[in-house]
């Protein structure tokens, strides 16, 4: 993959033996972007655990700080009662089998999804759909509640969620790099301390083993792990 000048320069000014403190990786990422817009800052957690085995799954989702700096379009299936309550609280979409047969017919104008437990009976039969784009309702992430005022909130104000992939690693958003440095960081460690917490009793040794941040458009920097408060 070839990359242009102002990335190679960028590049060479990386220690890559370097495990750079938590302000100093921001700030270089900030000082550093070589695009027009504004990048979203991306954490890259490398877990101690084998995503194969099914008692060391690690998922959940964690409301940052200061958001994700972007509006989230939330889908809400709920009926009755927690249809208003949804519709109040600021969902862009409220139904049930309706919004079922759009999505069906591959419309996916929203960027999160939530459901009520009564109606996953309807949600269920969009998993080969919502499943691959990461918007499957699942209660370890809180997408499936009766709470549905405050988690329509979260989602709106900025809820990252996380996911272990075949490699063992964690790969998420924390806003944008026009975020104050202070702001970044303390989204990046309300991370870190949502993903300790989603520990699996089976995992043994090191449990976080790497972090890296990085930008959209940007380089990798390792980050030192006391800075994250592991």
């Amino acid at each position: 993959m070839k990359h242009g000048k102002k990335w190679q320069d960028t590049y060479k000014k990386v220690d890559r033996f370097k495990e750079y403190s938590l302000s100093e990786a921001l700030e270089f990422l900030k000082q550093n972007s070589v695009v027009k817009f504004d990048e979203t800052l991306e954490i890259c957690v490398n877990l101690g655990v084998d995503p194969r085995k099914s008692d060391q799954a690690v998922r959940g989702a964690v409301p940052l700080p200061h958001g994700l700096g972007k509006k989230v379009r939330v889908l809400a299936f709920a009926q009755g009662e927690k249809a208003k309550e949804a519709e109040n609280a600021g969902a862009d979409y409220v139904g049930s089998e309706e919004l079922a047969e759009k999505i069906k017919g591959s419309w996916f104008d929203f960027d999160a999804v939530i459901a009520t437990p009564d109606m996953m009976k309807v949600v269920g039969k969009l998993g080969k759909l919502l499943g691959p784009r990461g918007m499957m309702p699942n209660p370890k992430v809180g997408t499936v509640t009766m709470d549905v005022e405050k988690t329509i909130h979260e989602l709106k104000a900025g809820k990252a969620e996380f996911r272990v992939d075949k490699g063992g690693i964690l790969h998420a958003p924390l806003g944008k790099l026009s975020f104050e440095v202070t702001q970044l960081a303390e989204n990046a460690r309300a991370f870190i301390e949502a993903v300790v917490k989603a520990k699996p009793s089976a995992a043994k040794g090191q449990y976080i083993k790497k972090v890296t941040l990085t930008s959209t458009m940007g380089q990798g920097l390792s980050v030192t792990p006391a800075e994250l408060r592991i």
